[in-house]
């Protein structure tokens, strides 16, 4: 196996680990994030509209790190040159 083979078995293998462990985050906060949400909902309905900004506005920043692992592992797949 030559140097050029390596990088790219080692930048596909990278690109996984960086989903991989990119992707744990923002779907453990996005699932807390919502079942917080609905708990508020149930105990203060009549907030609903100031809970569901927020909730949502917290989902959109927590998905945020997914998003940036999805682009590192992108750069490591295509920028392979």
């Amino acid at each position: 196996m030559d140097t050029a083979e390596f990088i790219k078995v080692v930048s596909f293998i990278g690109a996984g680990v960086c989903m991989g462990f990119g992707a744990i985050g923002p779907a453990l906060g996005t699932g807390l994030t919502g079942a917080e949400g609905a708990r508020a909902l149930a105990d203060r309905p009549n907030m609903n509209i100031q809970i569901m900004k927020t909730m949502l506005i917290a989902m959109a920043i927590t998905s945020s790190t997914g998003i940036y692992s999805l682009v590192i592992a992108i750069l490591l797949l295509f920028g392979i040159s």
